[in-house]
């Protein structure tokens, strides 16, 4: 018998339960104790049903991710599968924690589903541009119906046990003990003498959809509609069509083509890579495992602008008290009311119910005076992004805060060193870099500095997890590593502008690439004034957004920046700006030349790549994922893209120098040439990736 597959007969109901910490995962082990098990059960006639359950929190939680890109080990998924669906007695699964991927497929081919209320019933694999590959899009569809499969399919997102019951998926509720639950409904199942419910037998629920197409085609499209440049999902809608054409078998059989298309595709790849990046970014350099985060149950947000109050927002919404803390009653008035505005939007949406939103404005307390900050146990610093006022305010903060309270300072560029200097306890200083909207984007930028204590590393990635924020340890230098990077980005799309290309093309170029928004559309954003006064200030010329802004042309909020913007949000290419451009530079006594969307492509991600070499060379990133990660997370970089880092790597290293090289020479900017590392690399024909496995 194996380990991780205990059995045991209580009267004629073999009760199998799996005990694979910590999920439950498919492991080789378990499938070989299913199958050895479920072999000697069907021979022998004193076994009158089968209950599946399992031990710890978690029903099956899907495949073994150690066993990703592995050869498969027999018996496979589907060779169990088969057995639990042929079985010639009643088997019941008993659902409680998760039950996900292969979990919920394992769950499909048994002849009854109980579950708790609160269990998460779902088919995640489009997150890793993948599809279910056993059996996932043809069992679903003929439980719940093919309208509500792919919606759930094609999101990837689970569904509880109480809509479960509703949808058809699950036979029962239960509380308590799986095993027992199990054993009970499956002695109610031997006494009724119930018929064995094969999912495959079975296409009530296609009925509607095959004699009005739109019932499908309607949900699919809507369940596409944000999936932009990803496979997987209209893959997922495919399959699940399939259940409207043809046999259960036939449709299994198209499942697997697709799924091993999907599986040996780039971006598949890319997602399974950022997958386990974004696992390995938890991991902090230097900090071990066995260190002990810091007690928080009390937070103090210093700010109640955008940041402060998108910050706030992320603790109610983990259920976590939090203190947003002004200098004056108007601004804070102003703040708490911005957050209450973006709870209601939510909820007009269905986002969120009435009474979601007074319990999550529940969460938050409006203070004004930074002495409602001294019984934090962590206390963020929003305020304006210059160093003599966080200085102040971390002085400040220094004498108010109590012994062992993190402090954490929410900066986008600025030396987190200096800003602990103006305290008495560097060690309980760090950064705390949230991106805009604080309350949607998922990266947390954590900063460490040169005397951040272990425990308080392991703090700010605790407490960034959860608030549902994907952390990334960086070091200490001017923008860290995702804005030194779009500084990078930055510079060669200016320039390209001076050379002959223009706003939209350029934007154009970095939207079908999968980034959801283009530099100057960004820039337009911002504000252009921002920038603008910032020159000014330093004596610095920019011609060309310097022209924009004498023109009064301030972007976005004042309807004309890069783009003209008619009412709207959406950028729209203005000739007067054409016109500005070609004046300037005839002015400067610049020939614009014509510009391929291959070099802006180039010109726009290579540079960026240059920078994360020399991030990694100066150790202010551990890990190439690292930096992807950040990518991902904060800056809308595509998943099926992997990160910048990853992309150079899936590009070829020895390309990306030999164009870093070519653009050094012909624009004159010795900043393209590659970095040391990066030429090192290319020279030895290796990757980033090669790094990490050092």
């Amino acid at each position: 018998m194996s380990a991780t597959v205990k059995a045991e007969n209580r009267d004629g109901v073999l009760v199998l339960t799996i005990d694979n910490p910590p999920v439950n995962a498919l492991s080789h082990s378990v499938r070989v104790g299913l199958n050895e098990e479920l072999a000697k059960a069907a021979g022998d006639a004193g076994v009158k049903a089968v209950v599946l359950a399992c031990a710890g929190r978690s029903f099956i939680s899907g495949a073994d991710i150690r066993e990703f890109g592995k050869p498969p080990q027999p018996p496979g998924l589907h060779e169990i599968l088969d057995q639990l669906e042929n079985f010639p007695r009643p088997i019941v699964a008993a659902i409680h924690g998760n039950a996900l991927g292969g979990g919920l497929e394992t769950a499909l081919c048994c002849h009854f589903r109980i579950a708790t209320k609160d269990t998460k019933l779902g088919l995640p694999e489009v997150k890793l541009g993948l599809l279910p590959g056993a059996g996932g899009t043809q069992r679903l569809p003929r439980v719940v119906g093919p309208a509500k499969a792919v919606q759930m399919i094609v999101s990837g997102d689970p569904i509880n046990g109480d809509e479960g019951l509703k949808v058809g998926l699950v036979d029962e509720l239960f509380e308590g003990d799986p095993a027992k639950a199990g054993e009970a409904f499956a002695r109610k199942v031997i006494a009724e003498k119930r018929a064995l419910k094969r999912v495959r037998d079975d296409d009530s629920k296609l009925a509607a959809a095959k004699a009005d197409r739109s019932i499908f085609t309607d949900a699919a499209a809507a369940a596409n509609k944000r999936n932009r440049g990803l496979i997987a999902p209209l893959a997922c809608a495919e399959c699940v069509g399939q259940t409207l054409e043809g046999t259960f078998d036939e449709g299994l059989a198209f499942e697997r083509k697709k799924f091993l298309e999907l599986m040996n595709g780039e971006q598949s790849k890319a997602q399974r890579y950022a997958f386990f990046a974004e696992r390995e970014a938890a991991k902090v350099a230097g900090v071990s495992a066995e260190t002990k985060p810091r007690k928080i149950e009390r937070v103090a947000v210093v700010g109640a602008g955008t940041m402060g109050g998108g910050i706030s927002m992320s603790f109610a919404n983990a259920g976590i008290p939090v203190t947003i803390i002004e200098m004056g009653e108007e601004q804070l008035n102003r703040g708490l009311g911005v957050m209450k505005k973006n709870y209601d939007a939510t909820a007009a949406r269905g986002g969120l119910k009435p009474e979601d939103v007074t319990r999550r404005m529940g969460m938050i307390t409006g203070k004004v005076g930074l002495e409602h900050a001294k019984d934090a146990d962590l206390i963020i610093e929003a305020v304006f992004e210059t160093m003599a006022i966080k200085k102040e305010v971390f002085a400040k903060l220094d004498a108010i805060a109590k012994p062992g309270a993190v402090l954490a300072s929410n900066t986008s560029y600025l030396n987190i060193d200096e800003i602990a200097s103006s305290t008495k306890r560097p060690q309980d200083v760090l950064g705390m870099h949230f991106f805009s909207p604080a309350n949607v984007m998922k990266l947390c930028e954590i900063v460490r500095g040169a005397k951040t204590a272990p425990d308080v590393l392991a703090t700010a990635v605790a407490i960034a997890k959860r608030i549902a924020k994907v952390p990334a340890v960086v070091g200490n230098c001017d923008g860290f590593v995702g804005n030194r990077m779009l500084a990078a980005r930055g510079k060669q799309s200016d320039k390209l502008l001076y050379e002959g290309a223009l706003p939209q093309q350029i934007d154009a170029v970095v939207t079908r690439f999968g980034i959801p928004m283009g530099p100057f559309t960004m820039s337009d954003m911002a504000g252009l004034d921002i920038g603008w006064r910032s020159r000014k200030d330093r004596g610095v010329k920019a011609e060309i957004p310097d022209a924009l802004c004498e023109a009064g042309r301030f972007g976005l909020k004042t309807g004309k920046g890069y783009y003209k913007y008619e009412g709207g949000r959406a950028p729209i290419p203005d000739p007067e700006v054409e016109d500005l451009i070609a004046k300037t530079l005839a002015k400067m006594g610049k020939k614009p030349r014509a510009v391929s969307d291959e070099e802006i492509l180039e010109r726009m991600v290579y540079p960026m790549v240059n920078e994360g070499a020399r991030i990694l060379e100066e150790k202010i990133a551990a890990r190439p994922s690292d930096i992807d990660v950040v990518w991902l997370y904060g800056y809308g970089w595509p998943i099926y893209r992997g990160g910048p880092m990853f992309y150079a790597d899936s590009v070829g290293l020895k390309k990306v120098a030999e164009r870093l090289s070519y653009y050094a020479k012909e624009t004159g900017d010795p900043s393209l040439e590659p970095a040391p590392l990066l030429k090192k690399l290319a020279d030895e024909g290796k990757t980033f990736a090669s790094l990490a496995a050092a």
